[in-house]
């Protein structure tokens, strides 16, 4: 579960005074500090087979990306800093981030080609917040990784089934496409990944 550790600071103070813990990981919701869950061990096979496949493909394409450690991701319009699962950095644009050398921190959707998040315990933060205020950046992709089958079932069926949910930006708005099985999963920002959905819930392993 997620737990509430202080009401109502700014994005300023949370960074001042971020917990010092690195066992731990803490966002920022709207003026309200969140510690996040503990990640379990099938949800770190899930990120480093992904991270792994991610930053392959845009090297191969020699894409000026990279996943960072810990950046926060930080909407305009709120005070939220988010830190997602896995972040791809458009590192050309980061001269214009004026939170970045100082914060780590981005808000423009240049920057950000492609944000996934691995769905936890926290899923409605993935599926509701998370989803609005990346839309509202304007992230042009976005990963739902539900390995797990924890969302809700308007979201991943009845009754509930691993999904990928992959949010592309249309005219402002996420239009999402569902993959399952042994679906490929299409991503605009990478067209020519060859990963379907089992491959990533089994962290590539082939039974």
């Amino acid at each position: 579960m997620i737990q509430a550790l202080r009401k109502l600071i700014t994005f300023d103070e949370f960074v001042a005074q971020y917990p010092d813990n690195p066992q731990r990981r803490y966002e920022l919701h709207d003026g309200v500090i969140v510690e996040m869950a503990q990640p379990v061990g099938d949800h770190e096979e899930v990120f480093g087979f992904l991270a792994t496949k991610i930053t392959l493909e845009y090297s191969r394409l020699n894409l000026p990306y990279f996943i960072p450690k810990t950046v926060f991701v930080k909407p305009l319009e709120n005070e939220s800093a988010y830190s997602p699962d896995i972040l791809i950095l458009n590192q050309p644009n980061l001269v214009n981030e004026p939170l970045w050398k100082k914060a780590s921190t981005v808000s423009f959707a240049a920057s950000i080609p492609l944000v996934v998040e691995i769905v936890s315990t926290n899923w409605r933060d993935d599926y509701h917040k998370k989803y609005a205020d990346y839309e509202q950046i304007g992230i042009p992709e976005y990963w739902i990784v539900d390995y797990a089958a924890l969302g809700g079932r308007e979201f991943i069926g009845k009754p509930k089934q691993p999904t990928i949910l992959v949010c592309c930006l249309e005219e402002g708005e996420y239009l999402i496409s569902k993959f399952r099985d042994n679906d490929r999963i299409q991503s605009p920002t990478f067209p020519e990944l060859n990963l379907t959905a089992e491959q990533i819930f089994h962290a590539g392993v082939v039974s």
